[in-house]
């Protein structure tokens, strides 16, 4: 896994999407550049709290995805709410696939953990681009 830094992110104010039929294992491969997808986790409770998770454990229950599309303004039906959270990224020429993003989010969870944070059940991930590149965002809510 490429090196990536763990953030503190104090959101101020909420992204909002469009609610999408796109389930939790179609994220598209590629997809228009002006377009962002957003996804909602619920964290397995006892996964969640464990410096050393069951990686195929860790996910609790898909709650919804959204997408912004270019040129449309987002129904405000999900969201992105503004809060603290811990926020890793990473680039590439493509968005992560499941298997990437889930070892992240492990990894964000042990480091997070390691630093004495107090994180909520809640994951978000988020795909874009900027500056060039595919960029994928996990969000973990902090208590």
């Amino acid at each position: 896994m490429e090196n990536y830094s763990l953030m503190h992110l104090d959101l101020r104010t909420p992204l909002f999407y469009t609610k999408s039929a796109v389930s939790d294992v179609d994220v598209p491969p590629l997809f228009p550049e002006n377009d962002e997808f957003l996804f909602c986790f619920n964290l397995n409770p006892a996964q969640c709290r464990s410096i050393e998770p069951v990686r195929e454990q860790f996910l609790g229950d898909f709650l919804f995805s959204g997408v912004k599309t270019a040129g449309s303004k987002a129904d405000q039906s999900v969201s992105l709410p503004a809060g603290e959270y811990l926020f890793v990224q990473s680039r590439g020429k493509s968005p992560m696939n499941r298997e990437e993003w889930l070892d992240l989010a492990v990894e964000q969870q042990k480091d997070g953990l390691w630093e004495r944070h107090q994180l909520g059940d809640m994951l978000y991930i988020r795909f874009l681009y900027e500056d060039g590149a595919v960029v994928t965002q996990l969000f973990r809510t902090k208590k």
